[in-house]
């Protein structure tokens, strides 16, 4: 996923200055201090991290002079995970901080969350003095060599004076163009001597040079395609959410009067109650949402990469469609599938320039789509998304997670782990902003929900948030709930508790005669719960819940929203046979989408 914008290892910003562009009165900083008072001109006002002795002269300098608020996580990827909740939440830029070695390894799974995901973090972990690197120092890992392929780009520095402009660069290349992580890595010895401080007033990083605004001609082109299309689809991606394009999105599809779909990535780009929205696409998506694509004409893919779980097998993806792909990243463009119109660009000036456009093609071809129309809302009568309720007498999840949804209302904000609960919570909860709902999309990380849902109620405090999880993901990260109670950030944790991996037992289950090998955790057993999640975090200091019947369920979500002194936790024990419906298998097209269970043909996994 290696972007033209992507600065190069070759290519770093031009940071040493000339002994007669310091000004005289530029304050001398230790690079500690200048780290600090960089995060403070850069708007930073909270951070995330963990001290170790690479990092320890920035610790002592945030102690004495700081003004940032830094939350003291259990484990450095927590730092990084809610650093992005933080940032997707709020769209301003999440900070993690960590020491060198294990501490910045730590970092890894987040950083590679962040850019599969597009979430703009900024990384700073330390390093060994600069004298001891390469000599296998204790603690010493070339973290910049190892995240290089999984950030925008990675900074070492070993000179203090380089340190304003660096910071400078990494925010700004963390949070223009395609947002996404940067690592500044910076060594002890960078860290303690003193340089004077010169803040740049303009920044030079060759090779970077993200295209907002887009080809004119490309985008007429793209406009009169739409309004002479009979069965045009709007496909939306997260590039929607990251650039801020929602509104823009809401007056270009309601004019048009298209049909539109959200991604996992881009639920609540368009709100849910619109009826033109379809709903989400994909391997779980709803069935009109997934058939749209297979009798389009045409694909409007609006910051959206064409992925996998969207795709299915990409031979057999919307064969009838042609392809108008508006991007800012131009490295996604043709990756997957071809595209008669590239349009590359910030989505949010795309969509303004395209309204006008599209306004004089449809004057000239006023579009007609009822007959598309009419076949759409047929397959939305005969395939509604529902459940069917377990018949073991344990709650349905699908029906406690649109319980969650239903009180605590769109304005709250939703961070799910991976799995089934992810799915659900895409598609039983309705969304109507983004920013409401926070995932691991691309890289599918477990432990995401919880150090999100930190990082996010830290952004927005005076909002809710749920932190939907389940058993196994819980147990990844739930060391952070001693970080909420201790820093007072009252996130509601649901655990949707099925007692095993429970996408993986769904596939074993279909693809695998039933072999449940080894997803089988023992959390909500009447006779077993190890651990015992009530238990657990209450001895983090939070309120703690066992929820087994429906007539407890609202009681327990009402209590939670009115507790705002501590997390709370809710162990939620549903049926662990309950299965993510509809389904399009891996490795088949989407026109083989099965609505339920009993519709399932023999599936052999690609």
């Amino acid at each position: 996923m290696t972007a033209p914008e992507t600065m190069t290892e070759t290519e770093e910003p031009d940071t040493e200055l000339a002994a007669s562009e310091v000004p005289s009165d530029a304050p001398m900083l230790t690079g500690s201090g200048a780290i600090l008072r960089s995060l403070e001109l850069l708007g930073v006002t909270d951070v995330f991290g963990l001290p170790g002795g690479a990092i320890m002269p920035f610790y002592d300098e945030m102690m004495q002079t700081g003004k940032v608020r830094h939350i003291l996580v259990r484990h450095e990827q927590g730092a990084g995970h809610a650093a992005e909740g933080y940032a997707a939440a709020s769209g301003r830029l999440g900070v993690a901080i960590a020491t060198s070695g294990p501490g910045a390894t730590n970092l890894v799974t987040a950083i590679a969350d962040a850019y599969m995901d597009s979430v703009p973090i900024l990384c700073i972990t330390g390093q060994v003095f600069s004298t001891s690197m390469g000599t296998d120092a204790f603690q010493e890992v070339d973290i910049s060599g190892v995240t290089m392929p999984i950030t925008k780009h990675s900074f070492l520095v070993t000179d203090p004076a380089d340190i304003p402009r660096v910071m400078k660069a990494a925010a700004h290349i963390a949070t223009s163009g395609r947002p996404g992580p940067v690592l500044v890595d910076v060594t002890k010895d960078a860290q303690q001597k003193s340089a004077p401080f010169v803040w740049p007033e303009e920044l030079d990083l060759p090779g970077y040079h993200p295209v907002t605004k887009a080809n004119q001609k490309q985008v007429q082109l793209a406009a009169k395609m739409i309004a002479e299309a009979e069965r045009p689809l709007l496909y939306v991606g997260g590039g929607v959410v990251r650039s801020g394009a929602h509104q823009e999105l809401d007056v270009f599809a309601n004019r048009v009067g298209a049909p539109v779909v959200t991604t996992l990535m881009a639920r609540g780009a368009f709100p849910d109650s619109n009826p033109l929205n379809l709903g989400m696409p994909g391997m779980h998506g709803t069935v009109p949402a997934v058939l749209s694509f297979q009798e389009s004409d045409l694909l409007v893919a609006i910051g959206s990469r064409f992925d996998d779980r969207v795709t299915g097998k990409v031979a057999d993806f919307a064969p009838h469609a042609k392809v108008i792909h508006i991007d800012i990243d131009p490295a996604e463009i043709g990756k997957i599938r071809h595209a008669e119109v590239p349009i590359v660009g910030d989505a949010k000036e795309v969509l303004l320039d395209l309204l006008p456009a599209f306004e004089e093609a449809a004057a000239a071809h006023p579009p007609d789509y009822s007959a598309w129309w009419e076949r759409l809302n047929t397959l939305r009568e005969q395939f509604p998304l529902g459940f069917d309720e377990p018949d073991d007498g344990l709650l349905s999840p699908q029906w406690v997670i649109q319980k969650i949804g239903e009180m605590g209302g769109p304005e709250a904000v939703y961070a799910a782990g991976v799995g089934q609960h992810q799915m659900w919570s895409a598609q039983f909860i309705k969304y109507e902003r983004p920013g409401s709902w926070l995932n691991s999309g691309g890289a599918g990380t477990m432990g995401y929900a919880i150090p999100a849902a930190m990082g996010a109620k830290v952004a927005e405090p005076d909002r809710l948030v749920w932190a939907i999880d389940g058993d196994g993901c819980f147990q990844m990260t739930n060391q952070e709930l001693a970080t909420c109670t201790i820093n007072n950030i009252p996130i509601k944790v649901a655990i949707i508790n099925n007692s095993s991996r429970g996408m993986v037992r769904q596939w074993q289950a279909l693809f695998y005669d039933g072999r449940y090998s080894h997803t089988d955790l023992n959390t909500g057993a009447d006779t077993q719960m190890i651990p015992d999640f009530v238990k657990l975090a209450d001895s983090y200091g939070a309120l703690s819940i066992r929820v087994r019947t429906k007539k407890e369920v609202e009681p327990a979500i009402r209590l939670a929203m009115e507790t705002n002194d501590r997390p709370v936790v809710i162990d939620f024990i549903v049926s662990r046979d309950s299965m993510v419906w509809p389904m399009v298998p891996q490795g088949v097209g989407n026109s083989n989408v099965q609505y339920a269970r009993d519709m399932a043909p023999e599936w052999d996994e690609e």
